[in-house]
């Protein structure tokens, strides 16, 4: 089978090569508007599945992976910043506090669709004005749910606490992939 990773993500393309699959990215042109009404655990999921849905018909012996993050704190999901505004406005809403993390994963074939969700718990110490505006200006977190990597300096230096896997937090819950693609594909 011929494995399509439907990310642009340097951090999901790293993590599917690191488990040992060989694949082709692949781009989706999707809208990605959440129903208004949709259950914050329920929405990364949501979304992985309208990008699965969005891409061309799959031949028979192809095999597409969607994914997508999202960071919520105090029943609130923080999506990508638009800017640095947005960008520090997430850090300070995140200081301090223990928000979860939800990456769902949605896996395709020509006549079976796969969707599970993984969440972690990630509580950081106090981010001071100081430190956000650091890693905004040095890091540019314009493509990350929540505006952080938990892999990058903000990670190392104020997450205090995680329960969860590490890699869904980074972006691809490896675990629930790797089961998903060996149980149901000859990838």
């Amino acid at each position: 089978m011929k494995l399509l990773l439907a990310s642009q993500s340097p951090r999901r393309k790293e993590l599917l090569s690191s488990l040992g699959f060989e694949f082709e990215v692949v781009k989706i042109d999707c809208e990605e508007i959440l129903p208004a009404e949709i259950k914050i655990e329920e929405a990364a999921a949501y979304l992985s599945e309208l990008k699965a849905e969005a891409f061309r018909s799959l031949q028979a012996d192809e095999v597409l992976l969607t994914a997508d993050t999202v960071v919520a704190v105090d029943n609130l999901i923080l999506g990508k910043p638009k800017d640095e505004d947005d960008a520090y406005n997430m850090l300070h809403n995140l200081s301090g506090k223990t928000h979860q993390v939800y990456t769902g994963i949605t896996i395709k074939t020509a006549d079976k669709i796969f969707t599970e969700t993984d969440v972690a718990d990630v509580t950081f110490d106090i981010i001071t004005e100081e430190e956000a505006k650091y890693y905004i200006q040095n890091y540019k977190p314009f493509d990350k749910a929540g505006s952080y990597g938990i892999q990058e300096w903000l990670g190392m230096a104020k997450i205090k606490n995680m329960k969860g896997s590490f890699y869904t937090i980074m972006g691809l819950p490896t675990h629930l992939v790797y089961k998903i693609l060996k149980e149901n594909s000859k990838v």
